[in-house]
C-alpha cells in the first residue's frame, strides 16, 4: 500500500494530478483510510494504463469510459479491445511520422557535413533530388513521402 505522496514520487506525477484522476473516477475502487487515499498495486497498474492511454492521445473522458468498462467486467472486453486497437493505429501512425522526421534530420546532418567539408552547398545541391549516395537517397526519399 502506498500514499499519494509515494505514488507521486514513483511516477513523477504531481499529487494534484493524482487527486484529479481520482475525482474523475479513474480509480473506481480506491480505498480510503480516514479520508486518506490508499494506493495498492491495482491502482499503480491502473496508473500505468492511464499514462499509456494519455500518451497515445486519449482524453480523460475516454479514459474514464475505459475504466467504467473495466468495472463492468467481461461483457466489455470487445469495447476495451477496440479502444486499444484504435490507439495502436494512432501510435503507429505517429511513429511513422516521427520516422520520416528523423530521416529528414539525418539527411540534413549529412547535407551540412558535406557543405562544411566543401565550404559551400553547390556539390550537394547538384545531387538533389535523385543523385545522392544510396543510403542518403533512401533517407531523402522517405523524408519526402506524404
Amino acid at each position: 500500500m502506498y500514499t499519494i505522496g509515494q505514488v507521486s514520487e514513483m511516477f513523477r506525477i504531481p499529487v494534484s494530478t493524482l487527486r484529479y484522476y481520482d475525482r474523475e473516477g479513474l480509480f473506481p475502487d480506491m480505498r480510503r483510510s480516514s479520508g486518506i487515499r490508499i494506493f495498492t498495486d491495482r491502482e499503480l497498474e491502473q496508473l500505468r494504463v492511464i499514462d499509456c492511454l494519455k500518451k497515445s492521445g486519449l482524453e480523460i473522458r475516454a479514459i474514464r469510459q475505459f475504466m467504467e468498462w473495466c468495472s463492468q467486467g467481461k461483457s466489455t472486453y470487445a469495447q476495451r479491445q477496440a479502444l486499444f486497437l484504435k490507439q495502436k493505429e494512432t501510435v503507429e501512425a505517429e511513429i511513422a511520422r516521427l520516422e520520416r522526421t528523423l530521416d529528414m534530420i539525418r539527411f540534413k546532418c549529412w547535407y551540412y557535413e558535406q557543405a562544411i567539408a566543401d565550404g559551400n552547398e553547390e556539390r550537394v545541391s547538384e545531387m538533389l533530388p535523385d543523385k545522392l549516395p544510396p543510403e542518403i537517397q533512401t533517407l531523402y526519399d522517405r523524408a519526402h513521402q506524404e
